[in-house]
């Protein structure tokens, strides 16, 4: 247990910062999840800017690895331009 006030505030906004990131990874998975369920192109080509801006946020955050955001990202588009 902590012995300064100091480091219970420190481990009161590691607990804040810890939601607020899972929050944010979380909506993001759930918005990769309904792009990768669309079947039209027009609606995909639509939503993926909303999702890549959601990714770069994430990366930006340090949420998520920038290699990883990048790779994400990629596989999106590719899918987004092999619908029909």
């Amino acid at each position: 247990m902590a012995h300064h006030a100091s480091a219970l505030k420190r481990i009161r906004q590691d607990a804040k910062k810890r939601l607020r990131n899972r929050y944010y990874a979380k909506s993001a998975r759930t918005a990769i999840q309904n792009l990768r369920a669309l079947t039209k192109k027009v609606e995909a080509e639509k939503f993926l800017p909303k999702v890549e801006s959601m990714i770069d946020k994430l990366a930006k955050r340090n949420i998520w690895h920038k290699n990883k955001a990048s790779n994400v990202k990629g596989k999106l588009a590719k899918f987004v331009a092999g619908l029909a």
